[in-house]
């Protein structure tokens, strides 16, 4: 007896240490790929999208706060395959656990649910977990760089603003489709595979032709947003969205398509615009959709509910009614009273 409660003692921090060492691995997997993607700005090195911060609050989301040491030890792993880690280190491993964090405890605050069905969800995700949140890893960071003489004051602007859209972009990009492929945002239907390889192809073909162009096409990928945001809500607006914001990303590192002849504050200024409006589109636009398809769904049972109650009334039956508090069911059925008061036998 004694060892079957030891083994349920331990058993919820084992699942602990595996589920943060797990998220640990994520964390410097979307690392290594973010860094693929590297901008120079004002001499700093930046990332357009840093997937590790939507791997962070979709893992703090699904797993609870529990799981915060992997992200931790992954901020530690990602910094220490690019220098020696020093002092300096800690604010940052520190900082950029912090701001998942932060954004996990305001999204639970307001109540966001994890499949976005709502269009508070969305809101909330974009204002609070991306916008509000990553002010924390984005001010230490590169207020670390100013404190330590690398960094110049009136630099500080211009990267802090690189370094907070990349944080946010990987916020916008990554967690909701992380939540939509764990299971939070719907499953798909079978019966669309068809729409679904047509919407595929389309994005092959339409994405890399509206990057690849000089001629800055790049609102042609709109519409299949709005497409896949209609026909396959959160999941197949956000793939597309991720996507078309990869492919830019690539292009505007190497200076070419839509972003040749471009400074490198120009090109950060148009890529983040265009992956913002992307993710942001994608986004509110699928919890707009799941949220008026749930209020047709809710009104259509009302409405059946309604026609049954009618049915009964018009065959001279009672409506089914559910039994009162403290009243139990009558097995035999309800009877009308007999006038005086008594009911029939």
């Amino acid at each position: 007896m004694a060892d079957v409660l030891v083994t349920r003692q331990f058993r919820p921090s084992t699942e602990a240490v595996l589920a943060s060492l797990a998220v640990a691995a994520c964390y410097y997997a979307a690392g290594r790929l973010g860094l693929l993607g590297r901008l120079v700005v004002e001499g700093v090195v930046v990332t357009p999208i840093w997937p590790p911060t939507g791997v962070a609050v979709a893992a703090l989301l699904l797993l609870g706060a529990r799981v915060w040491p992997g992200i931790a030890l992954g901020c530690f792993l990602v910094i220490a395959s690019l220098t020696t880690p020093g002092l300096t280190t800690v604010i940052t491993v520190v900082s950029n656990t912090a701001a998942p964090l932060c954004a996990f405890l305001l999204l639970r605050r307001v109540g966001f649910r994890l499949d976005m069905a709502r269009l508070r969800d969305g809101l909330s995700l974009v204002f609070l977990g991306g916008f509000g949140a990553m002010l924390i890893s984005s001010t230490a960071g590169v207020g670390l760089h100013v404190a330590t003489g690398s960094l110049e004051k009136s630099e500080f602007w211009p990267v802090w603003l690189a370094w907070w859209a990349g944080d946010t972009m990987g916020v916008l990009l990554v967690a909701p489709l992380l939540l939509a492929f764990a299971g939070a945002g719907g499953r798909f239907r079978t019966r669309r595979w068809k729409e679904a390889v047509c919407l595929g192809l389309a994005a092959l073909v339409l994405v890399p032709s509206a990057v690849h162009s000089p001629m800055s096409l790049l609102f042609l990928v709109f519409p299949l947003l709005i497409w896949a945001a209609l026909r396959f809500q959160l999941a197949g607006s956000m793939l597309c969205a991720l996507f078309a914001s990869v492919l830019t990303t690539f292009e505007a590192t190497a200076g070419q398509g839509a972003f040749l002849h471009l400074s490198d504050v120009e090109i950060m200024v148009k890529l983040q615009a265009f992956n913002g409006s992307a993710a942001l589109t994608a986004l509110l636009l699928s919890s707009v959709i799941t949220e008026q398809r749930a209020t047709r769904r809710s009104v259509r049972r009302a409405c059946q509910e309604l026609a049954e109650v009618l049915e009964h009334l018009a065959a001279g039956e009672p409506s089914p009614k559910p039994p009162a508090a403290g009243h139990p069911p009558n097995p035999t059925g309800s009877r009308a009273a007999s006038p005086g008061g008594r009911r029939d036998p």
